[in-house]
């Protein structure tokens, strides 16, 4: 028998940029049978895409630092280092979003989308799943201030060399998900990419 659950009441208790559901269920056990009824909350309607911008021919990537409300209260400041990145509206593709965010963000045009993965950010209280991808792109002359006013946006965008994106890697600087996986993916893949495999 395959895992089975049983929604017994959901409600929408929030509806603004995010939505929380909160749901009454129950669902089958390991040991066979069926759970207790639990209660459990849920921020819904949420996916994204996200690209590591990367120029495979100079060995550098394209980093954005902005600030992020989740991690306002960490000691390092809530400016995080991370990859291009967009939420999937009604009707739009990842891969769309992808290529749409990095001319916004970033003023780059991509010649290559490489898909990486696609996860759960936090599966144990959101719905949100990230599409990842490498973008492949030429990024001379990338760089600056980028963003959409009206949305608040204010993301420096800087090249690294490979070498200097995984040191902030690898000294805990860039530590959001997409930005993590990303970079270890690249440094898997790197030398593909350089010969030109993708």
């Amino acid at each position: 028998m395959g895992h089975q659950v049983e929604i017994i009441d959901s409600v929408q208790v929030y509806k603004g940029f995010l939505k929380l559901g909160r749901y009454r269920l129950r669902h089958t056990l390991y040991a066979g049978g069926w759970g207790k009824e639990i209660l459990r909350e849920r921020l819904e309607g949420l996916g994204a895409a996200s690209v590591l911008l990367y120029d495979p021919e100079r060995d550098q990537v394209a980093l954005l630092e902005q600030f992020r409300i989740g991690a306002l209260e960490d000691g390092e400041g809530a400016w995080l280092l991370e990859t291009v990145g967009g939420h999937i509206g009604p009707g739009e593709e990842a891969e769309q979003v992808a290529r749409r965010e990095s001319v916004e963000e970033a003023d780059c045009a991509l010649r290559a989308l490489i898909p990486i993965c696609r996860f759960w950010v936090s599966p144990g209280l959101s719905d949100e799943r990230i599409s990842l991808y490498c973008g492949i792109a030429d990024l001379t002359g990338i760089g600056g201030i980028h963003g959409l006013e009206e949305e608040g946006e204010d993301i420096r965008v800087s090249v690294l060399s490979t070498e200097a994106a995984l040191a902030e890697l690898y000294g805990g600087r860039a530590n959001s998900t997409s930005i993590v996986i990303a970079l270890q993916w690249l440094a898997l893949n790197r030398e593909r990419l350089r010969s030109g495999d993708y």
